[in-house]
């Protein structure tokens, strides 16, 4: 089983490897790639020593799969040249994930479409990934019609700039700018740039990629991303009107029963989910699960994974682990 990493020296990749690690993936050969400046730079991987190659090399090298986190353009290029090689692509970018010839997966939900044909597979925006994982198993049970969600994000999903950036400005040193205002105390309410609606990248892959996943197109979604000055996790909090009345203590029980889920839910003890505490974590952590008594059917939730890990890498991961568990490689 050989496994190309492709961007294994930036901040995702870096995680990618970790958790591949972690996870004692059944790989016989590492492939790292990353840019022509990276080429020949080593990593490590579990004490050996590898060294980072080009696109093209890796290619050539003809890797069972790829795990991709390099960006858009990079993937739009280069995928397909994997995939004609007979490499299954998992890309972590945004550049498949509404192409309507590409399945966009969080395995939880719906890694069961996947066949031996898909070459190149889509991983979820973060953001995307840790609410649908609580919201899949209430659809299913509910029938969600509307979902309002505004989300506090972790700068780590900006990228090693943006952690610089606030490191920067909590020792007071002038830098780089990652965002066009400081966000060492502060909220900057763009994530991403801005669309002709008015709403930015962000917010709108929270509404396709929703209705994507839930196979649902009817299921209406209103964002507002904010970034935040915190390097845990992203934190959203989700207003969702569903179909049918529900029994709290019985969303409760599902979201507990669901697999990849965690439950932190009790105002008596001060019990809800934080971005610090979900940091180098896979599980979604959902609380202050609460009825809107505002209007019928209405639920609130409070729900905080790690970007970097269930949010991108470990997702990625997951998909590689269904498709050589399913022989679908």
């Amino acid at each position: 089983m050989k496994i190309a990493v492709v961007g294994a020296t930036g901040m995702v990749g870096e995680v990618m490897l970790q958790v591949l690690a972690e996870r004692n993936f059944p790989l016989t050969e590492l492939i790292p790639v990353a840019s022509e400046k990276s080429v020949g730079k080593e990593i490590d991987f579990k004490g050996k020593k590898y060294t980072v190659v080009s696109m093209q090399t890796a290619v050539d090298r003809k890797a069972d799969i790829a795990l991709f986190s390099a960006g858009g353009e990079t993937s739009l290029e280069w995928a397909p040249k994997f995939a004609a090689a007979g490499t299954t692509v998992i890309d972590n970018s945004s550049a498949w994930r509404m192409d309507a010839s590409k399945k966009l997966v969080v395995p939880e939900i719906n890694a069961s479409e996947l066949t031996k044909e898909d070459k190149i597979i889509a991983n979820p925006n973060c953001s995307t990934i840790q609410m649908v994982m609580a919201l899949a198993p209430l659809h299913k049970k509910y029938n969600i019609k509307r979902i309002i969600v505004s989300t506090y994000q972790s700068i780590t999903g900006t990228g090693v700039k943006a952690v610089q950036q606030l490191e920067n400005e909590y020792a007071g040193i002038k830098g780089e700018m990652a965002y066009k205002y400081p966000i060492h105390r502060n909220a900057i309410p763009q994530c991403d740039s801005f669309e002709e609606n008015g709403y930015t990248k962000e917010e709108m892959k929270l509404v396709r990629e929703t209705q994507k996943i839930l196979s649902d197109k009817t299921i209406a979604v209103t964002a507002t991303a904010i970034r935040v000055p915190i390097v845990g996790g992203h934190s959203e909090a989700v207003n969702v009107e569903f179909t049918n009345d529900f029994d709290v203590n019985e969303v409760r029980s599902i979201l507990h029963n669901t697999p990849g889920i965690v439950v932190q839910d009790n105002t008596d003890t001060y019990t809800y989910p934080m971005p610090m505490y979900a940091q180098g974590k896979d599980d979604v952590f959902v609380g202050r699960i609460r009825r809107d008594e505002s209007q019928p059917n209405t639920l609130n939730m409070w729900i905080v994974a790690d970007n970097l890990r269930k949010g991108a890498a470990t997702n990625t991961v997951q998909i590689a682990e269904y498709l050589v568990e399913n022989n679908l490689i």
